[in-house]
């Protein structure tokens, strides 16, 4: 049997080898201190430490972190803007002046959160301070860029980075937005109403260009007839003037009196009267004085044809 000092002894020695391991997790950074002073960081596995004298102080996540947040601005024309946003940020790396600043700067995990929220939320507010209401939802980015430049100083010396800033709802009070609503109604319709105008201009527009081409292809058909017409009728009197002059000829050289030629032209003209006149009533002499009459008024004509020529 032992005796009870070995087994004291057996028991301090298990007990002084299991307080000189400690096993840090993936993803963490353990700090150690020495009578509450700062003496190294362990890395991740399995580290020794001195038992009973070195402690583990805390030990730090670098991973990713996320946190959500709910706070209001108010813009240059006092109007107020609800914000729900999200922060993404990390410690900047695992160094050892890095962990440091994160294990020592704030007293707890809270103090810290606080603060971070804190600027962020102040840095929102002075930015949307210089905007108009009608601005703030353009310019998601914008916010999110300057609040990164804002704070990147001031979280590099705490020993984190803000990786992200995402500003998921950007909302007004409930009057504002129906303000907001009627305006964009009025912008709507003033910009169909603009829209209607310019389509009504083109359509009657056009309608004039194609009625002014119209009349003008119109015109030009009308004018082209006219002038087809006109030749038409020259070329069947030259032809009329043509066969007359050779019958004339042929007569006078068969020694016959050339007004049988009108006598004959005469009573064709009253053949094509009866056959063509479709009912037409036409009026003509047909006593032997009104036939002299009218054969002494074409010998005139044509003898004053003659003498032009």
């Amino acid at each position: 049997m032992l005796h009870p000092l070995a087994i004291v002894f057996i028991v301090l020695i298990l007990l002084t080898l299991f307080l000189s391991f400690v096993t840090v997790q993936q993803g963490t950074i353990a700090i150690t201190t020495i009578f509450g002073k700062f003496s190294r960081i362990l890395r991740p596995g399995l580290n020794f430490k001195i038992p009973f004298i070195e402690k583990v102080f805390k030990k730090i996540s670098v991973q990713n972190r996320s946190s959500e947040l709910g706070f209001q601005a108010v813009t240059i024309d006092q109007a107020n803007v609800n914000f729900t946003a999200m922060l993404l940020y990390s410690v900047i790396n695992s160094d050892e002046e890095t962990i440091k600043n994160v294990a020592f700067k704030f007293i707890d995990e809270r103090n810290f959160m606080q603060a971070l929220v804190r600027s962020v939320e102040g840095s929102v507010r002075a930015f949307v301070a210089t905007k108009k209401q009608s601005e703030v939802l353009i310019l998601r980015r914008d916010i999110v860029e300057a609040v990164k430049e804002q704070l990147d100083q001031t979280l590099e010396h705490w020993g984190y980075h803000l990786i992200d800033l995402q500003l998921n709802d950007i909302t007004f009070d409930e009057e504002v937005m129906r303000s907001m609503a009627k305006v964009v109604a009025s912008n709507n319709l003033k910009s169909a109403a603009e829209n209607e105008g310019q389509a009504l201009l083109i359509t009657r527009t056009k309608a004039a260009e194609a009625e002014g081409n119209f009349i003008k292809i119109s015109a030009q058909a009308e004018k082209d007839a006219s002038q087809l017409k006109g030749q038409g009728i020259a070329l069947f009197r030259q032809e009329v003037a043509k066969g007359m002059a050779g019958a004339a000829k042929e007569m006078q050289d068969a020694n016959l009196d050339s007004s049988l030629i009108l006598f004959s032209m005469w009573t064709e003209a009253v053949k094509n009267f009866a056959q063509d006149g479709k009912g037409n009533v036409i009026f003509l002499d047909g006593s032997i004085e009104g036939m002299q009459n009218n054969m002494k008024q074409m010998m005139a004509l044509n003898q004053l044809d003659k003498n032009k020529k």
